[in-house]
Formats: structure tokens, C-alpha cells, sequence
């Protein structure tokens, strides 16, 4: 079933660090109002990449993830600069945090974490036939850089240091799509 988009009859705009906060007034097409918020990014998005360095190993890192105060495990991502395609960020992501490139990238969709609050989106890409080279980045430390099997994300799934959602869908999306390739 398609539904009419709702009516916005108001938007208020406030600063919040790096997203912009929007109030929306809204008529929804049975005649309600609401007043919704909405989270609006700055920037140009970003990328989550699948550095895969043969056919069955993904390439990992660990980093200090500050919301919630411990060392993650999870994929390599990072915004979007300016004038960047999702290909170039990509690759310039996995030398800065892996210390990789790819010669083979592949963008496969776009993701989002919160759509019914948030427009950020990132893009999901697969990157293959990897090289060496390592670009300095902006993390206060090296990351480590952890392989590991495809063929066991069910053990990786459950780990309490594996939790972001945008690299478990990664992993899952396209461990499907490179199944399917020849």
C-alpha cells in the first residue's frame, strides 16, 4: 500500500554538534498533527567497507569506541570529504585505519541507522584484491587489524565486542552478495 507523504507545515532548525535538529510539523493524510524531530547530517555521508583480503577472510579493526567506552570490533568506516565519491573514501578509509587499498571496489547500497530520525547514510562497499600502503588517518592510535573467516560470522555475531549494527549488516550482505558472484 502507498501511502501520501505527510504534509510539513513547519520546519525549526537548531545546531546540535555535528547534525542539524529539525522539528517538523506534520499533517499526516488521515488529518493528524504531530510534531516530529529529525536528526540532518552534515557532510556528505559516509562508507562502511568490507576489506576482504583473500575469498573467505574479511579484514577487522579495533578501535576505542567512546559511546560505549571500550575497544570495538567492527569494519572500517568513515565519513564521505568533500568532492569524494563512496569509492574514494573507501579506499582512503582502508589505508588510513587498515593499511590496505583496493584495486577492486565495489559499492553494493546504501544503509541507514535511524531513518525514521536520522538522514545519515552510508554507503556499504566491498573492496578487493588488496595491496599494502598505509595512509596517515585521524585516530589517536594505530587500529589493530584483526582477519577473519567469513565462514565464521556466526561466532563474531555474538561477541559483546562486535555490536555496531551497520558492520553486522555489512558483513551479512555481502558475504551473501560475493556467494552469488562466480
Amino acid at each position: 500500500m502507498s501511502r501520501r507523504l505527510p504534509i510539513i507545515h513547519k520546519v525549526t532548525d537548531e545546531q546540535s554538534g555535528p547534525f542539524q535538529r529539525q522539528h517538523l510539523d506534520l499533517e499526516f493524510s488521515n488529518g493528524e498533527r504531530r510534531r516530529f524531530e529529525r536528526l540532518v547530517s552534515h557532510g556528505h555521508g559516509a562508507v562502511v567497507v568490507v576489506p576482504m583480503l583473500d575469498e573467505d577472510t574479511v579484514l577487522l579493526v579495533r578501535e576505542y569506541a567512546a559511546g560505549v567506552h571500550r575497544y570495538e570490533l567492527g569494519l572500517v568506516k568513515g565519513r564521505i570529504d568533500a568532492g569524494e565519491t563512496p569509492v574514494q573514501a573507501a579506499n582512503r578509509e582502508l589505508k588510513e585505519e587498515a593499511g590496505y587499498g583496493a584495486r577492486r571496489l565495489d559499492v553494493l547500497r546504501a544503509m541507514t541507522l535511524a531513518p525514521t530520525y536520522m538522514s545519515h547514510q552510508s554507503w556499504l562497499v566491498v573492496a578487493r584484491d588488496l595491496y599494502p600502503e598505509r595512509l596517515p588517518g585521524d585516530e589517536p592510535e594505530e587500529l589493530d587489524v584483526v582477519p577473519w573467516k567469513l565462514a565464521e560470522l556466526d561466532q563474531l555475531m555474538l561477541r559483546e565486542d562486535f555490536s555496531e549494527g551497520r558492520s553486522l549488516a555489512a558483513l551479512f550482505i555481502a558475504r551473501q552478495w560475493l556467494g552469488g558472484r562466480e
